[in-house]
């Protein structure tokens, strides 16, 4: 049996008998002792003493719930240099244009390498489908997920206009997506409106719930006429019973409703069921910006406010190296750390650390929520700091074990 003593959240420890009786320092961080055996937690024992603390912080191996794998790594041949939404969406299609299986191939292997050395277990990844180009692209990415699935969990979300799922080819793009667990998925901007878009967006519902497809939804990723996509979306939802999980991305023009609105808004996403993907990076890199000034109010989904309503929310990475988002590298402990200073997230509250771990994991649907109890998977991410702040203040030296084994290399003595 493998011993192995670390710092670990205190919120990730479960079950607590006595949660008071789990002690922790001033950062929320518990030292614990594990034995892991047959890939998985056998023993777990909280280490009260402080006469000696573990120099290493252990964390669950973290996820990635919101990507664009069939895009990343694609800026330098198509930069986006105004840093603008429209010139992004321009640029994209231009891009598109230029895909081959073999192109996407190459960057999501890239993709899958970065996130595997940085302790990233499961994604979720959106993939355009602009028909009739890309809807070959959906056996690239099956094929890809069983050759991960031992590493890491994928899962694909066919991005197309929301109209397309109301067509004949839609629905029968549907019906092979839902036979490989696929989802669907659409953007809902302010630019479409009308009866024409809760027409079509009860029509993608009501193919969903059918095949038992989840929806995740780009949805306000605006910094005008806040939440009108969701102001559709749940005018529709109030009409109608859905079981499917349906999960809204971006949600960032939220954050400009006066408070009682926002309130009543999150409510009736609460009511309704809905989850939340935050994207901070993208988010604040296009939206609320010009030239000549810096903007006041950022446009990203007001996690807090909508934690508080009951509303899961999860932070993704989004775009990476791309025509959306010049920056990212698939690293969960760079997110986290960009994600403290732009969204007000704190890795040693809860309500900071969740949206990184059980949120996601929860909003992902994954047999395990990334907490620490016997049975757990032997997943983590090793790391070689005794504090968050070292933590995220430089991506640390880490070490990632699947199922008891460290992949690559064994870390260093404690």
């Amino acid at each position: 049996m493998i011993k192995l003593e670390a710092l670990v959240p205190r919120s990730l420890i479960l079950p607590p008998k006595d949660a008071h009786s789990v002690r922790a320092n001033f950062e929320g961080l518990s030292h614990i002792c594990l034995g892991l055996d047959y890939g998985k937690i056998q023993t777990l024992e909280v280490v009260n003493s402080s006469e000696i603390t573990p120099k290493k912080i252990l964390l669950p191996r973290l996820i990635e719930p919101h990507a664009h794998l069939d895009k990343a790594f694609s800026w330098p041949a198509y930069p986006n240099l105004s840093g603008h939404y429209s010139e992004a969406l321009r640029v994209n299609y231009l891009e598109h244009q230029t895909r081959t299986k073999m192109l996407i191939l190459e960057r999501v292997e890239c993709a899958l390498e970065l996130s595997l050395k940085n302790g990233i277990r499961a994604i979720r990844t959106h993939v355009d489908v602009f028909d009739p180009i890309g809807l070959d692209y959906l056996d690239v990415f099956i094929g890809i997920r069983n050759q991960w699935k031992s590493k890491i969990e994928i899962q694909v979300v066919a991005l197309a206009s929301i109209d397309y799922w109301g067509t004949e080819k839609g629905r029968e793009f549907a019906k092979n997506l839902a036979r490989v667990d696929g989802l669907l998925g659409g953007v809902i901007s302010p630019t479409i409106r009308g009866s024409s878009l809760k027409e079509d967006i009860k029509k993608m519902l009501i193919l969903a719930e059918g095949l038992g497809c989840e929806i995740d939804l780009h949805i306000d990723e605006s910094q005008i006429k806040p939440a009108v996509g969701l102001h559709y979306l749940l005018g529709v939802l109030d009409e109608m019973t859905i079981t499917i999980p349906v999960t809204c991305s971006h949600a960032s023009s939220l954050a400009l409703l006066p408070s009682r609105l926002l309130l009543r808004i999150s409510e009736r996403m609460a009511a309704h069921n809905l989850r939340v993907v935050a994207l901070p990076l993208t988010n604040s890199w296009l939206l609320g910006g010009r030239r000549s000034s810096v903007p006041s109010n950022r446009p990203i989904a007001p996690i807090r406010q909508l934690q508080s309503a009951g509303v899961i929310v999860a932070v993704g990475g989004d775009n990476v190296q791309d025509s959306w988002f010049p920056g990212g590298n698939f690293d969960p402990l760079g997110l986290m750390g960009f994600s403290l200073p732009i969204a007000q997230l704190a890795p040693w509250e809860r309500l900071g650390l969740a949206p990184f771990t059980t949120s996601a994991a929860k909003i992902m649907g994954l047999s395990w929520d990334g907490t620490f109890q016997v049975g757990s998977p032997a997943d983590f991410i090793l790391l070689e700091a005794d504090s968050w702040v070292v933590a995220l203040a430089a991506p640390p030296e880490r070490k990632v074990m699947i199922g008891g084994d460290w992949v690559n290399q064994k870390p260093s003595a404690r």
